[in-house]
């Protein structure tokens, strides 16, 4: 017997007789094995025979390609593709696999990826494919991740550039003070002019940059804030370079540790902090993520907030005031209408789904609820506008057939055509209706037939579109 070292190179165990006289049926669907599909082809690039090993691919009528050129059962695009490959492999060239799409009766396209071989002097060639859909999904997920992440760290760099510019440019003196070292971690230039003096504040500790008379308090004044559960900061006078100073501490926390947020103002100039309810809320309406907007009957803009300026791209509130909001909001003649007339009727709306235009032509999908608030003879209105996350524009961008309920179907009025919402409604309640009837009869398709009313053949027909049961020839 002869023996190989393991480092040898040689071919293939079996020799050419091994296999026997197997069947060119059996053959390949052997090949079929390896892949989803196995074809194979004359040397004019004719289909002689196939086998389909994923039984999900039958549902695109590979049986029909039998006799048709290879090329007939391919988009306009792979077409080239095809004609090269089939080349290669009359030539013995290398092996390379390519990437084909083949039209579907659903209006989509399947797309495989080939390996093409010749067979020797009888000019044959065996064609191999694997299913790429699932890959192509994938990538097309992982491609939206990836933009989503690049936009969620383009707008975390727009946030930290306006707090630097903020910090920087306040003429009000304010330090950040490490929790755990009570030192400084970030003082604006207007905290360097007032007790910085000789050099930079950071590093240095909080207490020692106070008079030593003063350095107690300083470090008392923090850990009151710590231990603090008011709302209310506490502050303390403290003197710094003979001046005497109204210091103010708060606690933040920030990426799982504790910091201060110190305001220094000189004694002079201080003033007592008054806020009201009122500027609160104000405050806090401007700092929401959500777009607000305040208009007139006439949707002319009054006031807005800072999000709603970001949603619509203007860089000044001074560019949106008086500007009509019917030029940013809603689709012109339908669901606008819709929605100024249930505001109008109900005098609130909630959660109407709609598209925002930006200054420059850009769409996106939002959300808006909406308010009449009357005043006088006139009143005004209040609009709150939410941009639609990735995973609800995925849901609402499900197939019409998963529409369950008149709610469901209420809400793609203005954004889907009646023809298209009527015929998927009908092709669902059609499908509901065979499932039950299958299931009554034990899944007999005569007797289901019979009972919906229909005959065999509608029925299978039926079956085949919408996917239920496995296409064989009733046994019955």
């Amino acid at each position: 017997m002869e023996h190989r070292s393991p480092n040898q190179n040689f071919g293939p165990l079996l020799q050419p007789a091994a296999l026997g006289d197997l069947e060119a049926s059996i053959a390949v669907k052997v090949l079929a094995a390896g892949g989803d599909v196995a074809i194979v082809l004359d040397r004019d690039g004719v289909i002689c025979d196939l086998a389909v090993g994923n039984s999900d691919l039958q549902l695109d009528d590979f049986e029909s390609w039998v006799n048709k050129p290879w090329s007939d059962t391919v988009t306009q695009d792979s077409r080239p593709k095809v004609e090269e490959m089939l080349r290669d492999a009359a030539s013995d060239k290398a092996i390379r696999w390519r990437e084909l799409n083949h039209p579907s009766r659903r209006g989509d396209s399947v797309a495989l990826r080939y390996v093409a071989v010749g067979t020797g002097d009888d000019g044959r060639i065996i064609a191999i494919g694997r299913d790429h859909r699932a890959a192509s999904v994938l990538q097309q997920r992982l491609l939206q991740a990836q933009q989503s992440m690049e936009r969620d760290y383009a707008r975390m760099r727009t946030s930290e550039s306006r707090y630097r510019m903020l910090f920087q440019s306040t003429s009000e003196a304010v330090l950040i003070i490490d929790g755990s070292t009570r030192r400084v971690a970030e003082a604006n230039p207007a905290a360097d002019r007032l007790i910085g003096g000789d050099g930079s504040l950071v590093g240095k500790p909080f207490s020692r940059l106070f008079a030593v008379q003063s350095q107690e308090d300083a470090a008392s004044l923090l850990s009151v804030a710590q231990a603090s559960t008011s709302r209310t900061a506490p502050q303390s006078n403290l003197t710094s370079n003979g001046c005497q100073l109204n210091v103010t501490a708060s606690l933040f926390r920030q990426d799982r540790s504790m910091h201060f947020l110190v305001r220094l103002v000189p004694v002079e100039r201080s003033e007592p902090i008054i806020v009201d309810s009122n500027h609160r809320m104000l405050a806090a309406i401007n700092l929401l993520p959500d777009g607000l907007v305040v208009t007139d009957r006439d949707l002319n803009i009054l006031t807005e907030n800072s999000a709603f300026l970001d949603l619509v791209h203007l860089p000044t509130p001074e560019q949106a005031n008086g500007e009509s909001l019917a030029r940013f909001l809603g689709r012109p003649g339908v669901d606008r209408n819709i929605l100024l007339e249930n505001l109008v009727k109900y005098g609130v709306v909630r959660n109407f789904p709609t598209v925002l235009q930006t200054q420059f032509g850009e769409l996106e999908d939002v959300e808006v609820c909406a308010v009449s608030v009357p005043e006088g003879d006139d009143g005004f209105y209040g609009f709150s506008i939410r941009r639609v996350s990735r995973r609800e524009m995925e849901r609402g961008q499900q197939p019409l057939e998963l529409v369950r309920s008149p709610a469901d179907m209420s809400e793609l009025v203005g954004r889907v055509s009646l023809k298209e919402i009527v015929r998927d409604t009908t092709d669902f309640v059609e499908r509901l209706c065979i499932e039950a009837a299958l299931d009554l009869t034990g899944n007999n398709r005569a007797s289901a037939a019979e009972i919906l009313g229909v005959s065999r053949q509608s029925l299978y027909s039926k079956l085949h579109r919408f996917g239920i049961g496995n296409f064989e020839d009733d046994p019955q």
